[in-house]
């Protein structure tokens, strides 16, 4: 490449988590020339282990994605570790600015910059978060099973979680923190699947050497809990997403099609930052469907391409 001039790609995958790295494994494998700019840590590095994904159940989220990065960097795909910041649509081709100052120029871009994770404004939140404090029964409730668990209600969704939770443990106490009061109806639910409601806010998460250990209400109230599920607000953290300017839905993602196309030509998105719920097998399947349908596209521009050269 000569000095001062932007690198060419065929795709650059924004984002180096798995839904990023399933991506760009399928379009290095399809002979394409790809790139990943890897923005940061995947959402679930807190955690100390990702669970429910086939034959790396329990492997530790930062080790998946150095497996799955050796696995694309094998088949050719360059990384950049660094943030995507600036986007340019050139006659077809997007300039893509990064923040070390280097350039690359492709042909499409696949966003997988997933989502920030806004915790509940109690103390002992941050702190907890992927140990004691867990979003997802699926994800941590078979390691917590049988044990005192606890449920931060924030939002109605919360009542679905007591629910749910009541599958991994006999002892499920629902903390009507801010949701405040529920309706006899769910009440009755709750009530029929053996879910404990405690009235008040939380004010502190305790935890000790071994996790978390309980929960305090403002009134001073005590709860032993080994683990606490809640449903924390998610944002697009993003300012390549800003700058390009795509379509949001209500809940605060990345609008996109079936196929993972955006609101903007040759822009498409993948993983939790079109989908918030999206676990991690399930954002990797979606990422490949997603690159496939990339390289079809790739594939049918370059046919025309060359029947314009003829």
């Amino acid at each position: 490449m000569v000095e001062g001039e932007a690198e060419q790609f065929d795709v650059v995958v924004v984002g180096g988590g798995v839904a990023g790295l399933s991506a760009a494994l399928v379009l290095a494998r399809a002979r394409r020339r790809v790139a990943v700019v890897n923005v940061r840590q995947p959402r679930n590095a807190p955690a100390a282990a990702a669970q429910g994904f086939l034959t790396r159940d329990g492997e530790s989220p930062l080790e998946l994605v150095r497996l799955g990065r050796e696995e694309v960097e094998s088949y050719g795909a360059v990384f950049f570790d660094g943030e995507a910041r600036t986007a340019r649509d050139d006659a077809g081709i997007w300039t893509l600015g990064l923040g070390d100052g280097n350039t690359l120029r492709v042909r499409h871009l696949v966003l997988a910059t997933g989502l920030r994770d806004v915790l509940p404004d109690v103390e002992g939140a941050r702190e907890a978060w992927g140990k004691g404090l867990l979003q997802c029964p699926y994800c941590h409730g078979w390691e917590v099973r049988d044990r005192e668990l606890g449920v931060l209600a924030t939002e109605e969704t919360s009542l679905q979680q007591a629910v749910l939770l009541r599958q991994w443990s006999s002892a499920v106490t629902l903390f009507t923190h801010t949701l405040g009061t529920i309706p006899s109806d769910d009440a009755l639910t709750l009530e029929a699947r053996g879910v404990r409601i405690v009235d008040g806010a939380v004010r502190r998460l305790v935890s000790g050497p071994a996790g978390l250990e309980s929960v305090e209400l403002a009134d001073g109230t005590v709860v032993e809990c080994a683990a606490v599920f809640c449903e924390p607000q998610a944002e697009v953290d993003s300012p390549l997403i800003s700058a390009l300017g795509c379509d949001f839905r209500e809940d605060g993602c990345v609008a996109t099609d079936d196929l993972g196309r955006t609101s903007i030509d040759r822009v498409w998105a993948v993983g939790n930052v079109a989908d918030p719920g999206a676990q991690l097998i399930s954002a990797a399947g979606d990422a490949y469907r997603t690159a496939v349908s990339v390289n079809a596209i790739l594939a049918f521009e370059d046919a025309e391409s060359e029947k314009a050269s003829r």
